[in-house]
Order: C-alpha cells, then structure tokens, then sequence
C-alpha cells in the first residue's frame, strides 16, 4: 500500500466512523425527547438562507414551561424539509435543553439519524474498497 492509500483507508475509516457517532447520537437524544419530552406549539417566525444553500431554513419559537420564548432551527434541512413563514408546528424539547428542540413530525425526524448511518455506511465501504482494490 502506498502512503496514499493508507492516508486515504484511515480518512475513510475516520469519517465513518464520525457519521457513526453522530447518528448514534442523535438517534439517543432522539429517544429521550420522545420519551422525556415536553410538547409545544412552535410558530415559524424567520427564514434563512445560508449561503451554500438554495433553500430557506426556517427558525422556529415555542414558549416553554417557564414561559421563556425558545428559538431554534430544525436539525433536518433541506429543499422539501421548507415550512412556510407563519405555519405552527409541532415541537418537543426537553426541559433541560429547550434550544435542543425538534419538530415532531416524521418528515423531520428521520432523515439526520439515517443521513448520519448512511454516510457511516458509504465511508466504511469506501476504506474497504481501498485495501480490496489493492
């Protein structure tokens, strides 16, 4: 193997093991807020654009249980995960964490923890592609 070759096998190995985590992560604060989390209606109140994207990210506010007005932008982002300015949403945060908020739909629940294991996956196979291509 050459010094490029190991350099790349152990990137690859590296990055997949960081979407690992991250979406083991995020699958675990995901669990709690389900089960420990306090329910509110958010209200979308901004949208931004940041400048590598070509889409509008909502930011959202809830008021929680002391009555604190929260913001946040969803985990989940991208062209269909848009919501309009003014639309309610449902949100669930834990009381501990309110600005670690997510919207409590489907659609923006699920696609960070599968984005995060999917790039595992491909990383890890693209280490192993390395050392059997050799």
């Amino acid at each position: 193997m050459t010094a490029g070759e190991v350099i790349g096998f152990v990137l690859a190995v590296l990055a997949g093991l960081l979407c690992l985590w991250g979406g083991v992560r995020e699958a675990r604060l995901q669990a709690r807020v389900r089960r420990y989390g306090v329910h509110a209606e958010g209200v979308v109140v901004d949208q931004g654009l940041a400048p590598s994207d070509d889409y509008l990210t909502p930011v959202i506010e809830f008021t929680d249980q002391q009555g604190r007005p929260v913001r946040f932008t969803p985990v989940a982002t991208g062209k269909r995960m848009g919501i309009d300015l003014g639309t309610q949403v449902p949100v669930v945060y834990l009381p501990e964490h309110p600005e670690n908020a997510r919207v409590f739909t489907r659609k923006h629940l699920r696609p960070t923890i599968i984005g995060l294991l999917t790039g595992s996956v491909l990383f890890r196979g693209a280490a192993i592609w390395i050392v059997l291509t050799r």
